[in-house]
């Protein structure tokens, strides 16, 4: 990258450190390390979610920077944590409300048993890599996220599963056989950790050459200059930004409380929008007794507001 494309730092924006991380390893006594994990973050005012799992760790922390700087110490001073990568950006404001150390069965859940990307998985791109190969065209290129998430923003070219969870992405690909037309799969995700596990099943599934995003957009966006990219769009995240585009800066975009689902600024000016309550993704979907307790919620999210806190519902 020359001097004149460089982009600036992420973290020369916003208050807030975030750092997204996960780690495959095998981790027998991962419940042991939640009490002391949780203990760590909210000493040193970190928040944001974090899950267990005899399989590894994955989740997104934000805080002041000395904060994550400890957490993240910490983790790498256990041995199976020691090669743990993570990725950095700036929130404007603390984009979580609590911590939370979570036990869990699977650190990324797609319910395909013995799927082991330590064992077997897809070639790792960077991202000018990557461009080379999603415009071959005897490429086929994959989102593998949920379909709220490819609704902002996708990479150009790319086959979009339209799945509700990573849970349908197997029989997605069972049920396609045209993805056997062509000798490549390119594969991506927001951060990498569900191509970790959908490379290794389309392996597993005799797909021969599987490559993936590694560090998936969000790395793509921090190193990529706009001018150069082949991403349309923004990338949906998983806290309070709700979205962030190219050098990691915080996206327009805003969540449907109803529903979830991320909202444009032309959603927000629909008449069938209400704060709190209904957007033109859940407009005549909701039950009256649900419509009466949004309405409720966000009369108390807009007291307080007006008292300069917020809102626990928020």
């Amino acid at each position: 990258m020359t001097e004149s494309t460089t982009l600036p730092r992420p973290e020369t924006h916003g208050s807030f450190l975030v750092a997204a991380l996960y780690h495959f390893a095998t981790v027998p006594d991962h419940a042991a390390l939640r009490e002391p994990l949780q203990a760590l973050c909210e000493e040193n005012g970190v928040k944001g979610t974090l899950l267990l799992a005899r399989e590894g760790i994955n989740g997104t922390i934000a805080g002041p920077d000395a904060g994550i700087r400890k957490v993240l110490a910490f983790l790498r001073s256990k041995p199976e944590f020691a090669a743990l990568e993570h990725k950095e950006s700036r929130a404007s404001k603390m984009p979580f409300l609590r911590m939370k150390v979570r036990l869990k069965k699977e650190i990324v859940t797609m319910g395909v048993e013995d799927i082991d990307p330590n064992k077997i998985v897809g070639t790792y791109l960077n991202p000018r890599e990557w461009n080379e190969l999603i415009t071959d065209p005897d490429t086929i290129l994959i989102d593998t996220r949920n379909d709220y998430e490819t609704a902002i923003g996708i990479f150009k070219g790319a086959v979009d599963p339209d799945i509700k969870t990573f849970r349908e992405f197997p029989d997605w690909v069972r049920n396609n056989p045209g993805l056997h037309n062509k000798p490549k799969i390119a594969m991506y995700c927001t951060g990498g950790i569900r191509c970790e596990k959908a490379t290794a099943f389309m392996k597993q599934e005799g797909f021969d050459e599987v490559y993936h995003l590694k560090g998936g957009i969000l790395k793509y966006l921090e190193e990529m200059p706009e001018e150069e990219s082949l991403w349309e769009g923004a990338c949906f995240v998983f806290d309070e930004r709700v979205s962030i585009t190219h050098g990691l800066k915080e996206g327009e975009h805003t969540l449907c409380h109803a529903c979830r689902y991320p909202l444009t600024e032309e959603d927000r000016r629909s008449p069938l929008y209400e704060e709190g309550v209904t957007c033109p993704h859940c407009h005549g979907k909701h039950a009256a007794a649900d419509l009466d307790r949004y309405r409720q919620r966000q009369k108390q999210i807009e007291l307080a507001r007006q008292r300069g806190t917020r809102h626990i519902g928020s």
